[in-house]
């Protein structure tokens, strides 16, 4: 299930002050009205998740107005890396971060996933614009390599913004 989750309202749910630059404050998604609501709380009216109907909650930082922040390249950009990958072959991990990626920007959708054996499954994925299908091995990389690829995808695929 997908959820729309709106961004921090930058003001504190319980005393209505708003939160400033680089302050620490909470958030917590809750059920309300059929819907789901954010919330957010600075730091010194935060008692933790307020009821049954909470979904989720997590502690944040107020981004810096003025702070650069990196944007991801185009989706076109990340499709055309994905297919050039896919062609070579030999980075079956990256490939396969890569198409996670994928699914969450929406420019694949996963089909299906199926185990071919113990230990080894396969994506099918579906780009609906060029109406193609791809195969990707599942293959999560380890912890020591997941810092690697970050590394590798935030220099090629990121840009500061001003």
């Amino acid at each position: 299930m997908d959820y729309e989750v709106q961004r921090c309202t930058r003001h504190c749910a319980a005393s209505g002050r708003e939160l400033r630059e680089g302050e620490v404050f909470y958030s917590v998604l809750i059920h309300q009205d059929k819907e789901i609501a954010r919330l957010d709380y600075a730091a010194e009216t935060w008692t933790g998740p307020p009821g049954e109907a909470v979904v989720a909650w997590w502690k944040s930082q107020v981004p810096e107005r003025a702070a650069q922040r990196a944007q991801m390249a185009p989706s076109d950009v990340l499709l055309e890396y994905f297919r050039d990958l896919e062609a070579r072959g030999d980075r079956p991990d990256v490939l396969y971060v890569l198409a996670l990626l994928l699914i969450r920007r929406r420019v694949f959708r996963l089909e299906d996933q199926q185990e071919i054996a113990p230990g080894e499954s396969w994506l099918t994925l579906y780009c609906p614009r060029d109406e193609s299908t791809h195969r990707v091995r599942d293959a999560a990389p380890g912890e020591a390599r997941i810092s690697e690829i970050e590394t590798e995808l935030a220099e090629l695929l990121y840009a500061t913004a001003h």
